[in-house]
């Protein structure tokens, strides 16, 4: 065996080096993680990830770690029941302060910025050159007002990152919509090949507004492997099971940093404010951004 690859921590670096050459071949991976039983491999993962058994637990998150560059350090345990209490994990307390600045609107989660700009009248971008309707994406057109030649912007989390979600402002939370759809990988190779992606997956949207009246609106979507998503001023996990209503009236007053929820695994949030607002220097596509961190600036 080469010296180099005696360290198992350098074994691993190397299989997961293979792993990503091999999945970034866009075919295979779109094959892999979207030409499959979509709903059916999402129900059983949802049962799968809640096994109470360390042999279980331990594999998989073995399997997880070799797939991923997951990182348990920041956790709160040290041991987690399952699989999904590993995937919901709470962080250490003081490891995401939301930014204090009362100018600044703050990243609801961490995550991977993806598309973002000026709503164009109320069209906006999944990746470029891939455009969608605002109304497809919200189903009400009077949030589409609110919202038309806004900003939006998309937070892509992947499977090893922190999956709660935040308040990003001082806010009051007067209504969810709960959107039955399908669950597409959200990665940017399926971003590219499915149109109108985020208006064909679950999702919930919240609206919400600003002290000073103003319109935020959050929307976390769903995928493969998530299709749920836990909203703790509602006390429900949203997921294709849910049954009952599809609208929450609600009055939910929230403040920066406080926890709203969390994903079953990686997902993406888009955000919708009003149009003069400015996207802090940070942002830009690609860059990875930390619950908490300046997304928007209130001028």
């Amino acid at each position: 065996m080469p010296e180099a690859l005696a360290n198992p921590a350098d074994r691993l670096m190397t299989i997961r080096g293979l792993i990503a050459r091999f999945t970034q071949q866009e075919d295979l991976n779109f094959l892999l993680t979207n030409r499959v039983p979509r709903a059916a491999l999402t129900r059983f993962m949802g049962w799968f990830s809640k096994i109470e058994n360390p042999l279980v637990r331990d594999f998989s998150i073995a399997c997880w770690r070799l797939f991923s560059d997951l990182d348990l350090s920041e956790a709160k345990k040290t041991e987690f029941r399952s699989l999904h209490d590993c995937f919901t994990r709470e962080l250490r307390p003081g490891l995401r302060p939301a930014d204090p600045d009362p100018h600044v609107v703050a990243s609801p989660s961490d995550g991977i910025v993806g598309a973002f700009g000026r709503i164009a009248d109320t069209e906006l971008f999944q990746v470029k050159g891939a455009p969608y309707a605002l109304l497809d994406l919200l189903g009400d057109p009077a949030l589409v007002e609110q919202h038309r030649n806004g900003r939006f912007l998309t937070l892509r989390l992947t499977s090893s990152m922190y999956h709660r979600f935040h308040a990003p402002y001082d806010m009051r939370i007067e209504r969810v919509t709960f959107i039955h759809g399908d669950v597409w990988n959200v990665n940017p190779i399926a971003l590219k090949r499915v149109e109108r992606l985020f208006c064909k997956n679950e999702r919930a949207v919240l609206r919400a507004r600003l002290p000073s009246g103003e319109a935020l609106t959050l929307v976390p979507v769903a995928a493969i492997l998530v299709a749920s998503i836990r909203l703790h001023f509602l006390d429900r996990t949203l997921n294709a099971q849910s049954s009952g209503p599809v609208e929450f009236s609600c009055d939910a007053n929230v403040k920066k940093g406080d926890e709203l929820g969390w994903f079953e695994h990686g997902s993406t949030i888009i955000v919708l404010a009003p149009e003069h607002f400015e996207f802090a220097e940070n942002i830009v596509d690609g860059g990875r951004i930390r619950a908490g961190e300046p997304l928007l600036r209130k001028p």
